[in-house]
């Protein structure tokens, strides 16, 4: 079950993960659709890849007059900034900033930011973030109420997803310790990790779990932190089964508890809506990747995942 917000705050979910490439973009537009179009809900899209943004231009929208440079350089609410898709329920928060990236945005922007995501008049919010391993984007992760990874079967993605991920617990950890006064603890013990037989993040926090100190401390943090895995441009049904494979990884060597939500064939014809700046879901609602929308968009709502070995 997903962590629910504070009551009359919207849910929001982060779509992420360790390079570019992916199709976080297409599946956080997807998403976006789904929710608004098919189960009506009143969903908020905010393309929070600094630097990078092209959410809009998925959407088909041409140049945005106003994004989040207003937010940041002019303080302009982010009410104001909400711009029409022409898809019912769902309006978009461009992220078109020209003097920001994620690697030099402050951390009093980024609190006030997250602060005022949470006050958004909307069901949902959808974050879309760039690629890398920036703090900026492993706190905008660890906000949200719901992270979803995006992954492609490629051993270059995987392993940069494996690397995002460690640097997600790891962050989260220290951030933990250090809010209950135990700063530099983490650094400290994972430092001497040859001396205590830990040997990766999940000894760790085994670590931690077994003193009284931090023991309640990193159960609160950790037991219910999950993701959601969506594996994209699948090819056969062993690319299928990568996906449970990541999973199984993440839980043995991070300690994360990882649901695989659900996949996408790969298929030209997603390339050249994109090309063509035209929401897919739009112009192909009875094509197969509509239901593969539809089953980890489900799967996302409920905290389920996908069962490999259903008969």
């Amino acid at each position: 079950m997903e962590k629910q917000p504070q009551t009359g705050t919207p849910k929001v979910w982060v779509v992420g993960g360790g390079k570019g490439g992916t199709g976080k973009t297409f599946v956080s537009s997807s998403l976006g659709i789904y929710l608004s179009e098919r189960r009506r809900k009143d969903v908020v899209l905010l393309d929070a890849d600094l630097g990078g943004a092209n959410l809009h231009s998925v959407l088909g929208i041409n140049q945005p007059k106003k994004s989040l440079t207003d937010f940041f350089e002019s303080s302009t609410p982010l009410e104001e900034l909400l711009i029409e898709t022409g898809i019912k329920n769902l309006s978009l928060i461009a992220g078109d900033i020209h003097s920001l990236t994620a690697d030099n945005i402050r951390v009093t922007q980024k609190k006030k930011l997250f602060r005022h995501i949470k006050q958004l008049k909307t069901r949902y919010v959808l974050l879309d973030v760039g690629g890398g391993s920036h703090y900026s984007i492993i706190d905008t992760f660890l906000f949200a109420d719901k992270g979803i990874a995006v992954i492609t079967p490629d051993i270059l993605a995987v392993e940069n997803m494996y690397q995002f991920m460690k640097n997600v617990i790891y962050r989260k950890l220290r951030m933990t310790l250090r809010f209950y006064g135990f700063k530099g603890l983490a650094d400290e013990t994972w430092t001497k990790r040859e001396l205590y037989k830990i040997s990766n993040l999940r000894e760790l926090l085994d670590f931690f779990k077994h003193f009284p100190e931090t023991r309640d401390i990193v159960h609160e943090a950790f037991d219910e932190f999950k993701i959601y895995l969506i594996l994209n441009k699948i090819r056969s049904m062993q690319d299928i089964h990568l996906g449970a494979s990541i999973k199984s990884t993440f839980q043995k060597y991070l300690g994360m508890d990882t649901h695989y939500a659900g996949f996408l064939e790969f298929d030209d014809s997603i390339e050249k809506s994109t090309r063509q700046q035209k929401p897919f879901l739009m112009h192909h609602s009875e094509s197969r990747f509509a239901t593969e929308i539809e089953l980890f968009a489900e799967n996302l709502m409920r905290g389920t995942e996908i069962n490999l070995w259903e008969d």
